[in-house]
């Protein structure tokens, strides 16, 4: 399973660039931009927690900061609806914002609880992010 959030973040930032060009409305950009900040992260603690990097509690606690402070943004990114051909936001996250924004609250709670204290425990602490992402992506992103 974390191979698995490992494989996928990384799809997702190797394709970021590609996907946020030509993207004209500015608070669709800020929204990508803001899912790039969460994805670069993971990527970090994911390489890390696989053993590919050095485990760096540091690393680890800066990276879970960074995450926390977007996390806590996502719903202020979102709440203007705003539309663009490059956004990949379903409209259904404004006609069922409460559903929205409680998948918004466990991926900040997921993070709140996280544990960078070893790679192993970092590896758990991913899933439980992990699983907050793919919830909210499962109900409210384009599949492309």
């Amino acid at each position: 399973m974390l191979r698995t959030i490992i494989i996928t973040v990384s799809l997702v930032a190797a394709t970021a660039l590609w996907a946020h060009s030509g993207v004209k409305d500015p608070q669709v950009k800020a929204r990508m931009d803001g899912m790039d900040v969460l994805a670069e992260q993971t990527k970090i603690l994911g390489q890390m927690a696989k053993g590919a990097t050095e485990f760096d509690a540091a690393k680890v606690q800066s990276a879970l900061a960074v995450m926390a402070d977007e996390a806590d943004q996502v719903q202020a990114l979102f709440e203007p609806k705003a539309d663009d051909p490059k956004s990949e936001a379903l409209p259904t996250i404004w006609t069922e914002w409460d559903k929205f924004a409680m998948h918004a609250d466990d991926l900040v709670a997921a993070i709140a609880v996280a544990d960078g204290s070893s790679a192993a425990a970092l590896g758990q602490t991913l899933r439980g992010i992990g699983g907050a992402c793919g919830a909210c992506h499962k109900d409210y992103r384009q599949k492309n």
